[in-house]
């Protein structure tokens, strides 16, 4: 019956508890945290981040304690799905730590022909100075600038 070490079970865990657990192994797909239960969950690559992220070692590193998030519990098939990013906090509650108008640093998570042309000399990763042009809550977008 789903029995881990310190004699806890799948059905102990709740969704959207906060654990604490360590990161064991990376997948192109996400990372697999054991938690501090003895239960092995994953954390998909789109719950790791809120933004954009190419592999899970961007976000985390192996061995790393981290606290984390029940997303889901599958008792049947014995799997846990977790979720890193709800750590961060709403898009709400991280837009309002900025102003429209003002200048921040930023790093390039992202590059790419658009309608407007192509940003040559960025580098994914870089550190650059963006200047926040627009703030939109409804649509949840950030409109920047790079300086």
């Amino acid at each position: 019956m789903n029995r881990v070490n310190k004699g806890y079970v799948l059905k102990d865990l709740k969704i959207g508890q906060r654990v604490s657990g360590t990161v064991k192994s990376f997948q192109p797909y996400g990372a697999f945290i054991e938690l501090d239960s003895g239960i092995v969950g994953l954390a998909h690559i789109e719950d790791l981040s809120v933004a954009r992220i190419k592999t899970p070692a961007e976000r985390l590193s192996l061995g790393q304690k981290v606290d984390i998030v029940v997303k889901d519990v599958n008792e049947e098939n014995g799997r846990v799905i977790l979720s890193y990013k709800e750590m961060f906090g709403s898009w709400e509650e991280n837009a309002s730590k900025f102003e429209q108008g003002t200048k921040v640093k930023g790093i390039i998570k992202e590059t790419e022909k658009n309608k407007n042309g192509i940003f040559e000399g960025l580098e994914y990763g870089k550190e650059v100075d963006v200047y926040i042009k627009k703030i939109d809550p409804e649509k949840k977008k950030v409109k920047l600038v790079i300086l």
